[in-house]
């Protein structure tokens, strides 16, 4: 990874540039991230488990752990991982649930590679129980050509 002039870190096909010039930089996010490659969507994950119940009912911690999962295991189906991503969308029932989506994020995430984020408060998710939804979209090396 190096770094530009305006304090951005580069992955080999992402940049990220924390605070462009005149913004005021958060420890929470990029301001500004591109990258060249194949794009991912990832649909907005809720704390499901792999048999489509909620973990972590009525508990934000739980739940948000739950997500990042659900979004490695995402990924990794795009040949993805969290290094790729350039954009987090949060959708929480309460603000109050923010700290526990940041803490679950910090840990599959480097505080370096930062991706642009957006958070939004929302009245209700798809189910009553569910506390928070992450989509991500991230941007994957194009894969060399097979020779045969």
């Amino acid at each position: 990874m190096t770094t530009t002039a305006h304090g951005a870190s580069a992955a080999p096909h992402i940049t990220r540039v924390p605070a462009p010039e005149g913004v005021a930089p958060s420890p929470q996010y990029s301001h500004v991230v591109w990258g060249s490659g194949r794009f991912v969507a990832v649909s907005g994950q809720c704390a499901f488990d792999e048999r489509g119940a909620v973990v972590g009912a009525g508990d934000a911690a739980a739940q948000a752990r739950q997500v990042f999962e659900n979004l490695r295991r995402c990924l990794a189906a795009a040949g993805a991982g969290f290094d790729d991503v350039v954009k987090l969308m949060y959708f929480v029932t309460d603000m109050a649930h923010l700290p526990a989506l940041r803490a679950a994020r910090d840990e599959v995430m480097a505080p370096d590679r930062l991706p642009a984020s957006s958070a939004v408060q929302v009245a209700a998710l798809v189910r009553p129980e569910l506390l928070v939804e992450v989509e991500a979209f991230a941007v994957v090396p194009e894969r060399e050509p097979d020779r045969a």
